[in-house]
């Protein structure tokens, strides 16, 4: 089994939502953000348009992450999903610089949302999980996916746009979704072998 996650960039309308439930997920620290939305403009006046580009890490199966790091760090579980042992992560960077996606985000501080405010009850919770001075990158909902739940971004994705489940099973719904619409990894020409894939838009 390796866990994956398909993109379809045709119904993506860039809301942000994906994002939001991530962060709600996670409980990001401000200026932390696992799933990223690049937006980009595509076309001429009068014709042109905006484009969005959902960003979560990539889970890749050749990950240079995982072969850079050199206190072992970084790991990849039997299903494909690299995390980030925070308890070994010396913050060396080394991942960061070595990502070619920007799936990697370093904990310079801990802040609260509200800088005038002391923490809420929700960000004293969900802060425990972080450790400043180390780096935090999206880890695919693992906890949810291990109840058998949705990653947030999926469950909440208005568009359904995103599809999750086992890339080695020719029968799974993303597996014959990519044969289907021919969906490829972004920048599939470095061959990490991302587990992201994404319906061109």
């Amino acid at each position: 089994m390796r866990y994956g996650m398909l993109i379809d960039l045709k119904k993506c309308v860039g809301c942000g939502a994906c994002s939001v439930a991530c962060r709600a997920e996670n409980g990001t620290p401000a200026g932390i953000n696992f799933n990223k939305m690049k937006k980009f403009e595509v076309g001429k006046y009068p014709s042109a348009k905006m484009k969005w580009l959902p960003m979560p890490c990539m889970h890749c199966k050749n990950a240079s992450c995982l072969r850079i790091c050199p206190t072992r760090a970084t790991v990849k579980s039997e299903e494909g999903i690299v995390t980030v042992d925070s308890k070994k992560c010396i913050g060396c960077r080394a991942c960061i610089m070595a990502c070619p996606y920007e799936g990697r985000q370093f904990l310079w501080d801990i802040k609260n949302y509200y800088e005038d405010q002391n923490a809420t009850p929700f960000e004293k919770k969900k802060y425990v999980n972080f450790e400043k001075g180390t780096v935090a990158k999206c880890v695919f909902c693992i906890d949810r996916v291990a109840r058998g739940e949705k990653n947030a971004c999926v469950q909440t994705c208005p568009a359904n746009c995103r599809i999750f489940g086992d890339l080695d099973d020719p029968e799974s719904e993303i597996s014959k979704l990519i044969a289907q619409h021919g969906a490829v990894p972004f920048r599939s020409e470095l061959g990490t072998e991302s587990s992201v894939y994404y319906i061109g838009g």
